[in-house]
């Protein structure tokens, strides 16, 4: 593991019961389009990279198809174990799995591959794990962030919160362009393309902030939990006014998503 995988380990190690209050909302609207690409049906046989709670692996499920899934936080594999009792789960952190050569019909991945260290190994390791002719299909966000997620980090950025030295970002923020991500997935598999993916995500603003900003989810939340109490008040300050313009009543407001959805052939 690079020294970003080991930090990944560490900020999403116990956030399992969070992570599917707050996060697993929004990535699952990508899951029928992702399974689409990677033409998962009765019968197939899939792997869940990154499975968190286990949404792609019950909607797979729900398809007809074996299901085998993944996470590299065991708190987060015993949730989708619990959640989804048909499929296979197991802990495995990219760029290694515990499976044999070609055993997939679909490798499918939401929102997990810009949280791997070295994504070329971590694809070649996929293609390892297809059959010939197997589908991957893989869903990252654009980068850097925009739309909802990345309203704690301008938030922070209006307020002066600097960036910190130890808090490394993404290796993947090159490859958040659909022509990119695109290149990417074609280093290793046929056929590859990219899509854009754009949603919007209705919430609560009090809730998104306590199961995001305030729960350690993500490393905007790192940061922001670093600061002293009045400068997170001044944080949260500014994202409430940001969201205003959002509003869609009821104590809501809709805010866009924007992702890209890659897939390609072994």
């Amino acid at each position: 593991m690079t020294d970003f995988d080991t930090y990944e380990r560490d900020l999403w190690a116990g956030r399992a019961d969070v992570y599917a209050r707050g996060f697993a909302r929004l990535t699952a609207h990508s899951v029928g389009p992702l399974l689409d690409a990677a033409r998962v049906g009765a019968g197939s046989r899939v792997l869940d990279l990154g499975t968190g709670p286990g949404i792609v692996a019950a909607q797979a499920v729900r398809r007809g198809a074996r299901v085998s899934a993944v996470d590299a936080d065991p708190l987060m594999a015993e949730t989708a174990a619990r959640g989804v009792p048909e499929a296979d789960v197991r802990v495995a952190v990219l760029p290694a799995l515990p499976h044999e050569d070609e055993t997939f019909d679909a490798v499918v991945g939401n929102f997990v591959i810009n949280h791997v260290g070295d994504p070329v190994a971590a694809l070649a390791e996929l293609r390892r794990v297809l059959r010939p002719g197997g589908r991957v299909a893989l869903t990252c966000w654009t980068m850097p962030g925009s739309g909802v997620l990345a309203l704690v980090r301008d938030a922070m950025e209006e307020v002066g919160v600097a960036w910190p030295d130890d808090v490394p970002l993404s290796p993947f923020m090159t490859y958040g362009r659909p022509d990119a991500f695109a290149a990417l997935v074609g280093g290793a598999f046929r056929e590859a393309r990219a899509e854009v993916l754009d949603w919007d995500f209705t919430f609560e603003p009090d809730e998104w902030w306590r199961d995001g900003a305030m729960a350690r989810v993500g490393s905007n939340a790192v940061v922001l939990l670093r600061q002293d109490p009045p400068t997170i008040a001044r944080v949260k300050e500014v994202y409430d006014r940001r969201l205003t313009g959002y509003a869609v009543g009821d104590g809501r407001v809709s805010v866009p998503a924007h992702a890209i959805l890659a897939h390609g052939t072994r």
